[in-house]
């Protein structure tokens, strides 16, 4: 037949084709079939499979699209963004699917940040992170040169890393370029915490001293304590600067005024840390919104209410071991919600609502980890040698970094943790 003819005949067939049944339809198709030959039937089995594929994600409005997305795991997503550039635009801008997936992997999340393709370059970022801790590639070292004598006391905040030295000097640097941005007179710094304007600093030599940045001038000195000062927190809200000491007790000041407002006693150790926190549950003795504070010694983690009410008695007392034979060590975490301490024995965690132990997480493989950072997932711990990360999950350790070399003190000091806002 010539081609001429055939498209004539092939547009007749089509418009008959189109005006019967379904029945109709079906049974000349079968009957087209039993007609043809091994070409026909191969060219009919290759083409069929793409004729029925319909692109669901095309053809449902956005919402349903989203729903469905929500049932994939995110390494499958990411293979499905490969398929057409439709459905790269349509998977990308699925925010609630990105940030549950940054969640999982433990990123904090900022909920006002609705941008469905930032969450999902987060979430990229968090696999190559994850893979870098797993491959032991996760960190960078850096050398920060400037004091002369030992550095004691560390606080980390937003990009900015405070030290205070036995030189009787405090430094402000930018951990990015390694720049020191403020460098002040201070006496031998125990502890030191900062703001944009001040410096708060305890010292060996039994004070509190809180310093401008700016002018290096001194603009308070907390007198009071009978022995070295360890630990030190405030709050610009409440006008309160807390203290803790190896006299055995903590002291709430007037942080503007410098005045001592109470003595908190009850402890029979040094007290080694101190932390002034919101509190995020409610209980029988606390209620959301109230501050609290705890200090720790060596055996026990006490726990008082602090407020416009300076004048408070010891809500409750924690500790791992009726006969102390069980030492706490002296770092802290305390979030409102949950206390976090670690021990020879493992990290142990209570819940503040009920003060109940929640949970011991032993470490068999390793003893005396020390806790450097608490989240969701993860927890940061530390001994003189590695930087270990566990995931809090499995309460396995998932990776660790080698700490750089350092040179012990005379006085016997090892390698140093800083602080940082929980």
């Amino acid at each position: 037949m010539e081609r001429k003819d055939f498209e004539t005949w092939l547009d007749n067939i089509s418009v008959t084709f189109l005006s019967l049944t379904d029945l109709q339809k079906n049974e000349t198709l079968d009957h087209l079939i039993s007609l043809s030959g091994a070409v026909q039937l191969r060219h009919l089995s290759n083409n069929l499979e793409t004729l029925l594929k319909r692109d669901f994600l095309k053809l449902l409005p956005l919402e349903l699209s989203f729903y469905l997305l929500k049932w994939l795991d995110p390494q499958t997503l990411l293979t499905c963004c490969l398929v057409s550039k439709q459905w790269n635009k349509v998977i990308s801008a699925c925010t609630e699917v990105w940030q549950t997936a940054c969640k999982n992997l433990g990123w904090q999340i900022d909920d006002s940040v609705q941008d469905a393709l930032h969450w999902k370059k987060v979430y990229l970022k968090a696999i190559l992170r994850m893979k870098q801790l797993e491959d032991h590639e996760a960190f960078e070292t850096s050398s920060l040169i400037g004091h002369s004598a030992r550095v004691y006391a560390l606080y980390y905040k937003d990009g900015l890393l405070c030290t205070g030295s036995d030189d009787l000097s405090a430094k402000l640097w930018d951990v990015s370029t390694g720049q020191c941005v403020y460098g002040i007179q201070t006496h031998t710094c125990a502890a030191v915490k900062f703001d944009e304007q001040k410096l708060v600093t305890g010292s060996f030599d039994n004070t509190v001293a809180c310093w401008e940045w700016s002018s290096g001038a001194r603009t308070q000195h907390f007198r009071g304590h009978t022995g070295a000062v360890f630990s030190v927190d405030y709050n610009d809200e409440l006008d309160i600067l807390v203290s803790g000491s190896a006299d055995f007790t903590v002291k709430v000041w007037a942080l503007s005024a410098g005045t001592c407002l109470n003595t908190l006693t009850g402890h029979t150790e040094w007290v080694t840390k101190v932390v002034l926190q919101k509190c995020k549950v409610k209980s029988l003795l606390h209620s959301p919104g109230d501050y609290i504070l705890l200090s720790a010694d060596k055996y026990e983690i006490k726990i008082w209410p602090i407020g416009r009410e300076i004048n408070c008695k010891c809500l409750k007392t924690l500790s791992v071991s009726e006969d102390r034979s069980i030492c706490l060590q002296p770092r802290l975490h305390f979030d409102g919600k949950y206390i976090v301490c670690s021990s020879a024995l493992g990290l142990y965690q209570w819940d503040f609502a009920s003060y109940d132990i929640l949970r011991v997480i032993k470490t068999p493989e390793i003893a005396n980890l020390a806790l450097l950072g608490f989240g969701d997932i993860f927890a940061l711990l530390f001994d003189n040698r590695y930087l270990y990360i566990m995931d809090l999950r499995t309460e396995s350790l998932i990776s660790r970094w080698p700490l750089p070399e350092y040179r012990k003190s005379k006085r016997g000091s090892s390698f140093l943790a800083g602080e940082h806002p929980g």
